[in-house]
């Protein structure tokens, strides 16, 4: 299940993926909760991740790469807002330079976004498979459908390289 919905007031769309994996809740947890997990899987096909710290507490930040293949790393940074384990995690989500400062979306030559974005992931396990559902909010109106595709792509990953 894949949903979008616009701010009447703004051109900023949260986006709504619902994802199936044949997992466990606590290996999908595992897979955004700690590193060396974590850089198994994120990023859409074609990126690795080679970078990736998390100090998983409210308040603590995270810092991660994505690399693609021919080109320079795109950094990523965060905070914890809440964390319900093997629940919920709900942090924020700006681009940053290699030393977790945050950055303009420009400084990677992508369209201008809001410096901070909203990513609420929640699981729920039955019968031992996950259901994650992710809401990435305060995405511009036109990048919302290449987000989706990007979650998706590395949802993929998750599946595949993790067990």
């Amino acid at each position: 299940m894949i949903m979008t919905t616009t701010d009447a007031t703004s051109t900023q769309q949260t986006i709504t993926i619902q994802r199936v994996f044949n997992l466990p809740v606590a290996t999908v947890w595992k897979a955004w909760t700690e590193p060396e997990t974590f850089k198994k899987w994120w990023g859409p096909k074609g990126y690795s991740c080679p970078a990736c710290s998390i100090d998983l507490k409210v308040g603590g930040k995270y810092l991660n790469s994505m690399r693609p293949e021919n080109g320079n790393d795109i950094w990523g940074t965060g905070i914890y807002q809440e964390i319900i384990p093997q629940k919920k995690l709900v942090y924020t989500d700006s681009f940053a330079d290699s030393e977790g400062n945050v950055v303009s979306s420009t400084y990677y030559n992508m369209p201008e976004m809001p410096l901070e974005l909203l990513v609420t992931v929640e699981l729920e396990e039955v019968a031992g498979k996950t259901t994650m559902t992710l809401q990435h909010n305060g995405l511009p109106e036109e990048i919302a459908d290449e987000c989706i595709k990007g979650w998706q792509s590395s949802f993929d990953k998750l599946e595949e390289n993790i067990k």
